[in-house]
This record gives C-alpha cells, structure tokens and sequence, in this order.
C-alpha cells in the first residue's frame, strides 16, 4: 500500500482564516460591527505566552479587535472574577478566553464558570458542553471543532463510520466523540483503562488520537486505508539530543498504512486558533442578530 495522504491542518486553517477576514470585513462594512476577543493570562507560563501571543497576532491580521490582559500570578480569583464580569458586560467583546493552567490558587473551574456562555468561545462552560451534547446552539470547542473539518474536508460524508476517540478530556476527547455523533458516526471513546486498545482502534474508519503519550498508537494499530487525526503535541528528546514534537500516533509506521493522516506538528495544531477566531465571528453574529457563516465545511 502507498504511503498516507497528509492532511495538511497548516494550510487548511490559512485559508479559514483567510475566509473569516473577509467576513470580518463585510461585518464591519454592512453593520459597523468588529468582532473582539479577549485573552487573560494570568503569571508568566512561557508556553502561554506564546499561544498568548499568536492569538492575538492572527485576530489583528483577520481585522478583529484584540484585548490582552496579562495578570501578575498572584492576581487574587476575585481579582480575575471581576475582570471577567467586566468583560461579559462589555459589548464590544464578543469572545473571552481566559488561558489555562492558571495559577494553583485559583479554582480554574469557577473561572470557566464564570464566563458568559454566548462569549465562551472556548467552548469549554459546562452551558456549551449541554448544548453540543443535546443538539443545541453552542460553541464547540476549538480543537475537536477543528478536528471535524480536516475529517469532513478528507472523506466527505462520515455518516455511518466507525469513529474510535482515544482519550476522555472535557477539552477534547468527549467533545469529539460528541461532533462525530452529530455527523452520525458509530463512536467509540476509548481511555487508558480499555481493554485491548489496539483491537478496538482496529475496528475504525476513523482514528482521533488525543491522550498526550508520544507515539503511543503503533501502525499495525491501524486499519488499512483509515483515517488518522494526531491531536498529540509532545515533546521528545530526538537525534543528538535535541527536542522535537511528535504527535500521539506513531507516524512512520502508521503513515504506511492509513489512507489519510495528520502531521505532528502541521496538522491539527494551526486549526485550534482559526478555529477560535471563527467561534468569535459566530459569536458578534449572533450577539448582533445577524446570519452565522459556515465557514471551514462548505469553502
């Protein structure tokens, strides 16, 4: 068999965002509404600063507002609680993300609580979690959401397909499963605890790796022609002892066998922010009664 096709989450997440430029544009052209996204970092965590910072460079080039709120670590939780309600009462902020982990001292589950559902563009109060899980109109998170795309933009049609979801994270492994659902795909979450792991990823059509164990899932894992999505970003000692990412499937060997796979890194990583600039599009849309794009499963 011929080596994968890569899905190329790099360039699919330049063009998303290229189509939300353009709908930021019209927005403002048509309603004098610009869409704005608020991130709060709380201390100094080097890997949040750069996500921190990549946000708000690609929400400035898709011609949103972006509002940063870098907080000193021992911001006080009803420091950060004040500032959030501050923002939910702001109407020209549309999106509010407030970056995890914060500092052990504040309950990161009364942050995320404490964001408005229709500005929680994460996707992550527990309001969005009932309403994917139910049908109604929320916000997906961003890295399943994205995940969804790169399936639907490789295969078409998922109904009827057998989805296997290893990992059970509320960020995203029981979102994902709950997308696949949506679509009707046959969905199997499996975890750390299941029973022949490798029979059960065996079965699918459909592979979303998102456990965080490097190379955990081998190619004789996978069945022939399969689609792969590596949600894993890790970082692991390589040749002469440099680090390097490696996702959560096992590339070189899964990549001989699959029909369709995801690079690590350049696959799902791209898609998470686009994705969040299009939940904050869909987000002033709907605060503005105005008809929500579906940009990323028809462009």
């Amino acid at each position: 068999m011929s080596d994968a096709k890569i899905i190329d989450g790099k360039a699919f997440a330049a063009k998303l965002r290229g189509d939300i430029a353009a709908e930021v544009t019209k927005l403002k052209d048509a309603h004098g509404v610009t869409p704005g996204l608020a991130v709060i970092l709380v201390g100094e965590d080097p890997a949040s600063q750069v996500y921190v910072r990549n946000k708000g460079k690609q929400t400035i080039e898709c011609g949103m507002n972006s509002y940063e709120h870098k907080l000193s670590a021992d911001t006080s939780q009803e420091e950060l609680l004040a500032l959030i309600a501050k923002l939910n009462a702001d109407p020209k902020v549309h999106g509010i993300l407030c970056q995890l982990p914060v500092p052990k001292h504040i309950d990161d589950q009364a942050i995320l609580a404490a964001i408005d559902p229709a500005k929680d563009v994460d996707g992550f109060h527990v309001v969005n979690a009932g309403a994917l899980a139910t049908g109604g109109e929320g916000f997906a998170p961003c890295t399943p959401y994205g995940c969804l795309m790169l399936l639907k933009d490789t295969l078409g049609d998922l109904s009827g397909l057998r989805a296997v979801v290893v990992g059970r994270s509320n960020i995203v492994g029981k979102p994902m499963a709950q997308l696949l659902l949506k679509e009707s795909c046959t969905v199997t979450i499996a975890h750390s605890r299941t029973r022949d792991l490798p029979e059960e990823v065996r079965r699918a059509d459909i592979v979303v790796a998102a456990v965080g164990r490097p190379n955990m899932i081998k190619g004789d894992w996978i069945a022939p022609g399969a689609t792969v999505i590596d949600v894993g970003i890790n970082r692991v000692e390589g040749a002469e002892g440099k680090m390097k990412l490696v996702g959560d499937v096992e590339f070189e060997t899964a990549s001989k066998v699959a029909g369709a796979i995801t690079p690590v890194p350049g696959g799902v990583g791209p898609m998470t922010i686009a994705c969040l600039l299009n939940n904050t599009l869909i987000s002033a849309c709907r605060a503005n009664g105005l008809a929500v794009p579906n940009l990323g499963f028809d462009s």
